[in-house]
């Protein structure tokens, strides 16, 4: 199964590393440029914790941290 948050949907998002060359221009340069552009995956920060569902059932899932620090769902502590 893919990790995916169940409470935001949150999941890997495209992107790409981007390498820059040559002196600032605010530090008497003629301003950076882009030289390459690497393709590299953004992934969310999950965790596998064990959740009380709406339905009183206690199951492990993947739940993004900003939705646990926002009391979206309920840990249980066994």
């Amino acid at each position: 199964m893919a990790r995916v948050c169940i409470v935001t949907g949150k999941t890997r998002t495209k992107g790409f590393r981007i390498i820059r060359r040559g002196q600032s221009k605010v530090s008497g340069g003629i301003g950076t440029h882009v030289v390459k552009r690497s393709k590299r995956l953004f992934k969310p920060n999950l965790q596998r914790i064990r959740v009380m569902l709406p339905s009183g059932e206690v199951r492990r899932v993947w739940v993004s941290v900003k939705a646990i620090k926002a009391g979206l769902v309920q840990k249980v502590v066994s």
